[in-house]
């Protein structure tokens, strides 16, 4: 750990997180046919970006200095990861968001972690599930269903 790089990071993404927050407000409260304002994601995720960084922000002051270790960076995991995000982003209308959010869940955690499949399927089947039912039933939001191949609408 970088206890100078982590505390400067640390403060940028305070600065990324609160300028989400200051720019969700002038953007409009109330979408067509969804109860839940095109404001809310920017803010709530601005304003826990905002607090994670507080937290790595305390974590450096409170870190001894410890000895630097050269990690080498992984670039086949990160390019996995990366070419699963881009592909997640543009089938996610196509597929719809249950099916490709569970499919990026499984490749992230099988590339960080390869064996454990049942319990990665578990998790990654329950949270994608589980945030399409709450973002659309609870909060009455919208996101794109399953396709209409599988009897999706």
């Amino acid at each position: 750990m970088n206890t100078t790089f982590d505390r400067y990071a640390g403060i940028a993404f305070f600065a990324i997180g609160l300028a989400f927050v200051i720019g969700s407000l002038g953007i409009s409260t109330s979408a067509y046919g969804s109860n839940v304002g095109a404001n809310i994601f920017p803010m709530i995720l601005g304003s826990f970006l905002s607090l994670m960084s507080i937290r790595l922000i305390y974590e450096t002051f409170r870190k001894q200095r410890a000895e630097r270790s050269e990690e080498s960076l992984d670039y086949k995991r990160f390019g996995i990861i990366f070419i699963a995000a881009v592909l997640y982003a543009y089938f996610l209308e196509d597929i719809g968001f249950v099916i490709s959010t569970f499919l990026f869940l499984m490749i992230g955690f099988q590339t960080m972690q390869k064996g454990r499949v049942w319990v990665s399927l578990l998790i990654a089947a329950g949270s994608s599930y589980g945030v399409y039912y709450l973002y659309v039933n609870v909060l009455d939001g919208s996101l794109p269903g399953f396709p209409t191949w599988l009897g999706g609408a």
